[in-house]
C-alpha cells in the first residue's frame, strides 16, 4: 500500500482510479465513459491481433480475410469481437456525449475536458469518402489522386488506409490520456463535503455495466455476429462494379443535393459542437433544472434517430426531403435555440431576483 502512493508510476494509477474523489450523487449514466475505454482496448488488442494475419494488397485482402475466419485458430470469435465492438464504440459514444450535453459537461470549467472529449472517426467505402475532397474547388482532384495514390482506389489506397487505421487507435488512446487528466483536473466538484472516493464506491458500479456489456457483446458474436454488419462484405470488391444496393452513410450528403454543400455541412455538424461552451451562456448549467430547453432537448434527441435513420437509407424520395428538414432543426438547435433559450432564461432569472429584491425592500423591519 506504500508503493502504491510513494511509486511515481504506481502514485498516478491510486490517484486516478482508487483515491479520486468524485461526486457522491453520480448515477450508472456516467459509466459511457468507462465503457468506451474498454471497447478501446478491446479493439486495440484484436486489432493488433488481426493485423498480424492481414495482408492490406488488393489481389490477397478478401483471402486473408477468409484464411482467419476459416484456419486462424478462434480467428472467427476476434474478428467478430473487432467488429460488434465497434459498433457498440459508436453507441457508447452517442450516449456519454447526449449525456454531456444533458448535464451541460461542456460549461467553464470543463472547457477542455469537453474539447478533448469530441472524438470522431469515420470508416467507409474509400472512394466516397475521399471522393469527398473532389468538391474542393481548383485542388480537390488533386488531393484526391494524391490520397489514391493513383487515378483510382488501387493497392496503394488500400495500403495507406490501413495504415491509417492502424494509427488512429493509438492516436486516439493519446487523447483519451488528455481526456482522463482535464477529468481529474477540472472535472471535480467545489464541495469537500460531497465527495467520496472512487474506489470501492464507483468501481464496482463500473464492473456491473462491464459484466452487461461483455453479456450483451457475446450474445452478438456468438449468435448474430453480422447483425450490425454489412451482407456487401461478403462479396470480393471489384473496382469496376459500383454494389447496386451501396448506401451514402453520410448524411449531409444525402440531405444536400450541392456536394461542396455537404462535404461543408459535414465537418460542420462536428465542428459545431466545439461552440457549445460560447453558445450556451445559461447560468444554470443541467436541462434538470430548465424545463423549457429540456423540451427541445428531447425534440434534438428525436431529431438524431431521424437522421440516423435516414442515413440509413437510399438516396431518394422521400428521404431526402426529410434528411433537408432534420438537417435544418440539428443546425438550429445549436445555433439558434440554444443562445436565445439562454438569453431568456438568464433575463427571466434576473427579473426574478430583482422583483425578490424589491419586495424585501417594501417589507418593514
Amino acid at each position: 500500500m506504500k508503493n502504491l502512493k510513494s511509486h511515481p508510476i504506481l502514485s498516478l494509477a491510486n490517484e486516478f482510479i482508487i483515491d479520486s474523489p468524485a461526486p457522491s450523487n453520480i448515477s450508472y449514466i456516467w459509466n459511457f465513459g468507462s465503457l468506451l475505454g474498454v471497447c478501446l482496448i478491446i479493439q486495440i488488442i484484436t486489432g493488433v491481433t488481426l493485423a498480424m494475419h492481414y495482408c492490406p494488397s488488393i489481389d490477397l485482402a478478401f483471402t486473408s480475410v477468409e484464411h482467419i475466419m476459416r484456419d486462424v485458430n478462434n480467428g472467427w470469435i476476434i474478428r467478430y469481437m473487432h467488429s460488434n465492438t465497434a459498433a457498440f464504440f459508436f453507441i457508447f459514444i452517442y450516449l456519454h456525449m447526449g449525456k454531456a450535453l444533458y448535464y451541460g459537461s461542456y460549461s467553464k470549467p470543463r472547457i477542455l475536458l469537453w474539447y478533448t472529449g469530441i472524438q470522431m472517426s469515420y470508416w467507409d467505402l474509400a472512394t466516397v469518402i475521399t471522393n469527398l475532397f473532389s468538391a474542393i474547388p481548383f485542388i480537390g482532384t488533386d488531393i484526391v489522386q494524391f490520397i489514391w495514390g493513383g487515378f483510382s482506389v488501387n493497392n496503394a489506397t488500400l495500403n495507406r488506409f490501413f495504415s491509417l487505421h492502424f494509427l488512429l487507435p493509438f492516436i486516439l488512446a493519446a487523447v483519451i490520456v488528455l481526456h482522463l487528466i482535464g477529468l481529474h483536473q477540472h472535472g471535480r466538484i467545489s464541495s469537500n463535503g460531497d465527495k467520496i472516493p472512487f474506489h470501492p464506491y464507483f468501481s464496482y458500479k463500473d464492473y456491473v455495466t462491464f459484466f452487461l456489456f461483455f453479456l450483451i457483446l457475446s450474445f452478438f458474436i456468438f449468435f448474430i455476429p453480422n447483425f450490425m454488419g454489412e451482407a456487401d462484405n461478403y462479396i470480393p470488391a471489384n473496382p469496376l462494379v459500383t454494389p447496386p444496393s451501396i448506401k451514402i452513410d453520410i448524411i449531409y450528403l444525402i440531405s444536400i443535393p450541392h456536394k461542396l454543400g455537404g462535404v461543408i455541412a459535414m465537418f460542420a455538424a462536428i465542428l459545431i459542437l466545439f461552440l457549445l461552451p460560447i453558445l450556451d451562456i445559461s447560468k444554470i448549467r443541467s436541462l434538470q433544472f430548465r424545463p423549457f430547453m429540456k423540451f427541445f432537448y428531447w425534440l434534438f434527441i428525436a431529431n438524431f434517430f431521424i437522421l440516423m435513420w435516414i442515413g440509413a437509407n437510399h438516396a431518394e424520395a422521400p428521404f431526402i426531403v426529410i434528411g433537408q428538414f432534420a438537417t435544418v432543426f440539428y443546425f438550429l438547435y445549436f445555433l439558434i435555440l440554444i443562445p436565445f433559450i439562454s438569453i431568456l432564461e438568464n433575463t427571466l432569472a434576473d427579473i426574478a431576483i430583482s422583483n425578490t429584491n424589491s419586495k424585501k425592500r417594501i417589507i418593514p423591519k
